[in-house]
């Protein structure tokens, strides 16, 4: 075996176990293929940028490569900047956090996703006009409809409106956050599709369902189930996360009427617990023997 060390970066401000639970999974599956990694924390790690250095504070040996779970860009990008292979990279962490960013990508690819409208900038603290074309937007989308903030993570910061005056409601509520109007894919209300990608396959799959919330997220309190995805799923999912640039990601699917699938979201930072706990497929050693195959 090649002689590999890695970082595994999380961020060390999150409250819960979850996440330094996902980087203990990735060091497991590390030791299990000869590789060494350690753990930091994103607040152990400090960018120094001037007199001519672009470094890391106390730090002089890099690793050959960094998994990184958190979505501090600048540090990734100053890893990236440093020499280090980063999985995934700075670029499609930052597209993938941002949902604007990540529609307008896919749009741009012509990939499938779910009739989408752009809400103009507000700045924070300026006063909110009422949306004198409204109307339009209804138009196009239909009620109810789904309001998204740009930035939000286990289905928070999603919305479902019902008429004119939820929708001014929330936009006043989220005023100064970006955020889009969304098409309603009613024939998957309560239930859509997770499908982990390493590298140019989906390794495993599951369905999620609630049957009190429009979301299935299960830390809404969905309930999961192994899947088979369909050759056209699959080839979505790869696609989606290749679109981002993303070395593994998780893609949220979900059905039209005929259930064709669309794509909801993609999540380059997911977590695989739940994953395991559903199929009994350990994603981080898919993510392991990738990242292996990166430096042969």
């Amino acid at each position: 075996m090649m002689c590999l060390t890695g970082w595994i970066i999380y961020n060390g401000h999150l409250t819960g176990n979850k996440f330094l639970d996902f980087a203990q999974w990735l060091k497991r599956a590390a030791n299990k293929q000869g590789i060494e990694t350690h753990i930091y924390q994103n607040n152990e790690l400090f960018t120094y940028l001037g007199g001519q250095q672009l470094r890391l504070l106390g730090e002089t040996a890099l690793p050959d490569f960094v998994i990184f779970t958190d979505k501090d860009i600048y540090l990734a990008k100053q890893l990236e900047l440093l020499g280090v292979r980063v999985f995934n990279r700075a670029k499609a962490i930052e597209i993938s956090d941002d949902k604007i960013a990540t529609y307008q990508v896919l749009a741009h690819q012509q990939l499938p996703i779910p009739k989408t409208i752009v809400a103009p900038k507000i700045f924070p603290g300026s006063p909110v006009k009422p949306f004198e074309n409204l109307s339009d937007i209804i138009n196009q989308l239909g009620l109810p409809m789904i309001i998204k903030e740009a930035y939000g993570s286990f289905g928070e910061q999603v919305y479902l409106v019902h008429n004119e005056q939820e929708i001014q409601n929330k936009i006043k509520d989220i005023a100064g956050r970006p955020f889009i109007f969304q098409e309603f894919i009613a024939a998957s209300c309560g239930t859509d599709m997770r499908l982990h990608v390493v590298g140019d396959k989906v390794v495993a799959a599951m369905t999620r369902h609630a049957t009190n919330d429009f979301r299935a997220n299960i830390t809404s309190g969905g309930t999961m189930e192994a899947y088979q995805p369909a050759n056209l799923e699959k080839k979505l999912a790869v696609a989606a996360a290749k679109a981002i640039g993303a070395d593994f990601a998780g893609v949220d699917l979900l059905f039209e009427p005929d259930k064709t699938p669309i794509i909801c979201e993609i999540n380059s930072n997911a977590h695989i617990r739940n994953m395991y706990d559903c199929t009994n497929i350990n994603v981080a050693d898919f993510i392991i023997q990738h990242i292996r195959e990166q430096f042969r």
